[in-house]
Parts: structure tokens; sequence; C-alpha cells
């Protein structure tokens, strides 16, 4: 198939589905006159590619898991220290983004309660 029909059937936009090429990620056959052909697995692949991006995954580790990925989409146990270290990667984002939550929600509490308990007359601070 061509890259406008993986295109439709995908409903990933022929950019999008470049990239995934530029990135190792997508491999068409070339054929005659330059045109991309794609196997009949593409969309499957296309799929896969879709599930592990939106897991948070770079496309960097995308391309080292997308060979271990079967057709129902499991990834098979020889890239399960991968993902699990990606899996502690994200926990420690997530507790630092929630760290810093907290001091700025501490921050904005203390504005707040500094400019409801100031005096009328106060001046108001420019943002």
């Amino acid at each position: 198939m061509r890259i406008g029909e993986l295109a439709r059937r995908t409903g990933v936009s022929v950019r999008l589905l470049r990239y995934y090429e530029e990135q190792g990620l997508l491999a068409p056959e070339h054929r005659e006159g330059g045109h991309r052909r794609y196997g009949p697995d593409a969309p499957l692949t296309v799929g896969h590619i879709r599930r592990l991006l939106r897991a948070g995954l770079p496309t960097s580790v995308i391309r080292d898991v997308l060979p271990c990925v079967d057709g129902d989409g499991q990834v098979a146990p020889c890239m399960l220290k991968v993902l699990q270290h990606r899996l502690e990667e994200l926990d420690e984002q997530l507790t630092t983004l929630q760290e810093s939550r907290s001091a700025l929600d501490q921050i904005v509490s203390a504005a707040q309660e500094d400019h409801l308990s100031a005096p009328a007359s106060a001046p108001a601070l420019a943002g």
C-alpha cells in the first residue's frame, strides 16, 4: 500500500508517517519511481508505535522495543527491563512534579493570605 492509503487506514498523517520512517520506526518497501510502498503489516506497526508513544516512550526507545512487539501488541520478555526502567524514570518525574506543585501551592497560598490580610490602602503588586 502507498503512504496515502496507510495514512487513511491508520488516521496518522503522511507527514508523521515520514517522521516515523526517519526515526527508523517504520520501514517502507521502496519500489519503482521512488514511491513508498508498505507491507500489509504496516497499519499494525503504526498502531504499536502510537501505543508506545502514548506510554511516554521516546522514539529512540521505541526503535529498540518495536522489533520485540508481537502482532497482539505484547512486548517480549527481553524488553521488560527497558520498559521497567522507563517506568521508574516516569515515577521519579512524577515525584519531582508533585514536589514542585506542592512548593508552588504553598507560595500561592502564602501570597493569597498576605493579600487578604493586607490593609486596603496597600498598593497591589504588578504582575
